[in-house]
């Protein structure tokens, strides 16, 4: 960044056109705002504060997010893009300081049609979702944290809900066509190949703001509640249902020590191990033979969108904020995957202490969380090597940088942000100075 940044000029030139209530320089909200869901991780909960915004802005429109942008760049000034904040991973935390990008008001659904909604970045999921159901279709997939939005959803996540048959986010049918602004402040219209490329790489190549993506026919979705004496047969259970046809949205499994966290649900009871699964009226009799051949029992089927999205709510890393909130300061977690995180659960639990995994059915392999409870930032990765030793796959949460296509994502940054004010800090080499605080270096990623 050669130039100075210019905060007085962007705060005058934008409260002109966003108006007073657009622009905040106030301490507590700057503050609020330079902090996402990363309290999640207690490494990176250890290294608070990482950036304090010197400015928040609020626009209202993707036209309205192209202005800000390219007025930040014209001041020189760093911009952080946001959503509702609740990624886990220190992506949308302000390194250099500078402007957050607040775009929770750009949440207009602007078009929906047969196959196809199109919102602008700011739209809650869970918004999009009931609209699409109202009109007889759905979303392909969505983030287990319904409250996220649409862009932060495309920036920041993998897959979620729906993934089993649909995949995850990148390289599969869900975007269809991506309204992305470059430093320039343009607006930019990608569909297809050129799509992908803006996807899970936190804005540091271009700010989601508007998105087109892939809705199809609505199912007759049940919320399916199971429960097991022995976890071990939850787990046992938890690969057939999630093959079966019509495929299932979510397949979730965990110990009795998640049931025990969780506030009252009767399909949820204390004390036993749990399979919670988002099933086609369809498939709900099979699914109900495979629980009881493994010695479970039905608990509740439930129907109704909001019953569905509750359950999608206890999936993916919601069961470790679960813990969090009823034994604090004491679980961290990684993510892992394949196949012998079942064969070998016995060993994985071995790992570290208080071992608990969360799985999650996909197609041909689980995936999950593993938690345990926190020692030091040496002994997480420790465990990298002692998972890998047993043949499971792990990827690091604890860590804020772009860890996929990264050299792809640093080509196209250098095109569409030579003066790099896009998100700073979040690609690997970028910055010296953020990465001295690089968490990958520590352990495998």
């Amino acid at each position: 960044m050669s130039m100075t940044p210019d905060i007085d000029g962007l705060v005058a030139e934008l409260t002109e056109n966003l108006g007073p209530r657009g622009v905040s320089v106030d301490l507590a909200t700057r503050e609020r705002q330079s902090v996402d869901g990363c309290k999640l991780s207690p490494v990176l909960s250890a290294k608070l504060p990482l950036g304090l915004a010197d400015v928040v802005a609020y626009p209202t429109s993707a036209e309205e997010i192209a202005l800000v942008v390219g007025a930040a760049v014209r001041h020189g000034v760093p911009v952080t893009p946001r959503g509702k904040g609740t990624g886990n991973y220190g992506q949308g935390i302000p390194m250099s300081g500078g402007l957050v990008l607040d775009m929770t008001r750009a949440r207009a659904i602007v078009d929906m049609g047969e196959g196809y909604v199109t919102a602008e970045a700011g739209a809650v999921i869970a918004m999009i979702e009931n609209q699409a159901w109202a009109q007889g279709q759905q979303m392909l997939l969505y983030p287990s944290t319904a409250q996220s939005t649409l862009g932060g959803f495309l920036s920041g996540g993998s897959g979620g809900t729906g993934s089993i048959r649909h995949g995850v986010i990148a390289g599969g049918p869900f975007v269809m066509a991506l309204d992305v602004v470059h430093a320039d402040g343009t607006l930019v219209h990608v569909e297809g190949d050129e799509a992908q490329e803006y996807l899970h790489n936190y804005g540091t190549a271009g700010i989601i703001a508007r998105a087109t993506v892939a809705l199809e026919p609505l199912q007759p979705w049940r919320a399916f509640y199971a429960s097991f004496d022995d976890f071990h047969d939850a787990f046992d259970s938890i690969m057939e249902v999630s093959s079966l046809e019509p495929t299932p949205r979510l397949v979730s499994a965990d110990l009795p020590t998640l049931a025990d966290a969780l506030p009252a649900n009767p399909g949820i009871p204390k004390g036993r191990a749990s399979l919670r699964a988002i099933l086609d009226e369809a498939a709900v009799e099979a699914a109900t033979a495979i629980v009881e051949a493994h010695g479970g029992r039905i608990e509740d089927v439930r129907e109704g969108a909001q019953e569905v999205m509750k359950l999608s709510m206890i999936s993916y890393n919601h069961p470790i904020e679960w813990l969090q909130r009823s034994y604090p300061g004491k679980y961290f977690h990684v993510e892992v995957g394949g196949a012998a995180l079942l064969d070998r659960i016995d060993e994985v639990h071995q790992v570290y202490p208080g071992a608990m995994l969360h799985a999650e059915g996909q197609k041909g392999r689980p995936i999950g969380m593993l938690a345990g409870e926190f020692e030091s930032e040496a002994e997480v990765y420790a465990g990298f090597e002692r998972l890998a030793a047993l043949g499971v796959h792990t990827h690091n949460p604890h860590q804020w940088f772009v860890d996929v296509r990264v050299e792809e994502t640093r080509a196209r940054k250098a095109a569409t942000d030579p003066t790099g004010l896009l998100n700073p800090g979040k690609l690997p080499d970028e910055d010296p100075a953020a990465n001295s605080n690089a968490l990958m270096t520590s352990g495998p990623a």
